[in-house]
């Protein structure tokens, strides 16, 4: 079983590595080709229909995995719990699209352009068809493989697709369209693989009511999350009319999603088994799960932070050009919020690990309010009055610290499982470590830039072997240093290797 585990993590380490380079790829070019201003309003349109989004989900995904890994065994059963909670979906989307299309024929910052309608109704499109995808099935079943070869296919296509067709500022629908098009081939594919798992057969009536006192706390967790999640945008959005900020913001954001994403995707690979331990009272097996989870998060948060607090500047420029009167101060943003990495993520194992197998959701639910109402608070009191010169970087110094009493209280509601997750040696050596990385790329990454930019290389290319020379340096250096603290995930590897 902990080789299954194992497996699940390294697929799902090298699908999100792989999509994370396509990422890398595609990201440049677009901000380039759009612009801050069109890349402001692409993301603001994109932060009010995620809201819609989430509501449409009403985070039935993250308990269908719950549901259907009990039932997984018997084939009636989990043909019925697949189609209630697709029916429930279903309907909860066609609600959530109502509402948007109200709100986007009544809001004064879409009814003032057609331009903001249109991309909002072309987006939109990404929660109307992913209804259809089942994405919950495959996770429940651990099909990890498959999901994996189908996304890392499916992103490639359309990254080829954006290099292809958007060419410049006016194709930014031409751009959201293709985006888009990645949901739809993810769903016909699932669509085509969902028989080999089971039957949509009705037998007996659909029990509905079952779900009313999770969906309720369901219900309210979607909308203050939506809130939560987008908030910054949003704001920011408000505060600057012609959304150069938000497009700044969106590069500086850049890099700490790509490390939320890794630490995400992995945390939903352990949602399965974390339920299983939990419902057979192997609280050992739970607490080991759970104490491996956190050892990933920080194994990859805590160098990525040293790194990317240090290179920033290099990085937000070789995201959106060297052009000094675009993307402003997106390097400043990128330090403040490189912190979300590490609050943002273990929050996220908090809840998919030990609140949602205990089913104890509330407590996520009550932290998440908590940190939404500060942290508009906090953006509107930064934004328009700390700040006021520059918004961006007073909604980033909010959402980070929006972000850091969300943790701290979801550690302290759930002390008694989380206190051997975070206060243990092994975690220590990781930050010394970490931070070793930080002073080390710091001094020696501004010499190397200094030299390469003398020798006159352009300053593009400067960057670029900046950071390829101090990742290969910073590499070698924690490698080193995990070897020499007999770090325990890395101990753990180098004796499967072994073997």
């Amino acid at each position: 079983m902990k080789n299954n585990i194992n497996t699940s993590v390294v697929v799902n380490i090298i699908r999100t590595i792989t999509m994370t380079i396509l990422s890398l790829v595609t990201f440049p070019y677009v901000c380039r080709i759009l612009g801050d201003a069109q890349m402001g309003v692409y993301s603001w349109v994109s932060a009010f229909i995620y809201y819609f989004f989430i509501l449409a989900r009403i985070s039935i995904p993250n308990i269908a995995v719950r549901e259907c890994v009990k039932v997984k065994n018997d084939p009636e059963k989990l043909s019925m719990k697949i189609q209630e909670l697709f029916i429930i979906q279903a309907v909860m989307t066609l609600i959530s699209f109502g509402l948007m299309s109200a709100l986007v024929f009544s809001l004064p910052s879409f009814t003032s352009s057609t331009d903001y309608q249109s991309l909002a109704f072309i987006l939109s499109l990404n929660f109307l068809v992913g209804v259809m995808s089942f994405e919950w099935v495959f996770t429940a079943f651990e099909k990890h493989i498959y999901m994996s070869v189908r996304s890392i296919i499916v992103y490639a296509l359309s990254d080829i697709l954006i290099f292809v067709f958007v060419k410049n500022p006016g194709h930014i629908y031409l751009y959201a369209f293709i985006s888009i098009l990645g949901t739809v081939l993810i769903v016909i594919s699932n669509l085509c693989y969902l028989p080999a798992i089971t039957r949509f057969k009705k037998v007996g009536k659909y029990n509905f009511k079952q779900y009313l006192p999770i969906l309720s706390m369901l219900f309210l967790i979607s909308i203050v999350v939506a809130i939560y999640d987008k908030t910054d945008t949003f704001i920011l959005g408000l505060i600057d009319e012609s959304k150069r900020s938000v497009g700044s913001y969106s590069v500086g954001m850049k890099g700490v999603e790509i490390i939320i994403g890794i630490i995400t995707s992995l945390s939903i690979v352990f949602i399965p088994r974390a339920t299983y331990y939990y419902q057979k009272n192997d609280e050992k097996q739970f607490a080991n799960l759970n104490k491996y989870s956190f050892n990933i998060a920080l194994f990859i948060v805590l160098p990525a932070i040293a790194m990317m607090t240090t290179l920033a500047t290099p990085i937000t420029s070789l995201f959106s050009g060297s052009t000094v009167d675009q993307y402003i101060n997106a390097n400043v943003i990128l330090m403040v919020l490189s912190s979300l990495m590490l609050t943002y993520s273990l929050s996220f194992v908090i809840y998919t690990q030990i609140l949602i197998p205990q089913k104890k959701e509330k407590y996520y639910l009550f932290s998440m309010l908590g940190g939404a109402l500060l942290n508009i608070g906090l953006s509107l009191l930064f934004g328009l009055v700390i700040f006021k010169d520059n918004p961006a970087i007073g909604v980033s110094v909010a959402t980070s610290i929006s972000d850091l009493i969300v943790l701290v209280t979801l550690f302290a509601l759930t002390w008694n499982d989380s206190k051997a997750l975070l206060l243990n040696l092994n975690n220590l050596k990781l930050l010394i470590i970490s931070g070793l990385i930080a002073v080390v790329t710091y001094f020696l990454g501004d010499v190397i830039f200094k030299a390469l930019f003398n020798a006159n290389n352009s300053l593009e290319l400067s960057y670029i072997f900046e950071i390829l020379i101090m990742l290969s340096i910073d590499i070698v250096i924690y490698l080193l240093l995990l070897f020499i603290s007999k770090e325990k995930l890395f101990k753990a590897m180098l004796s499967r290797y072994k073997k």
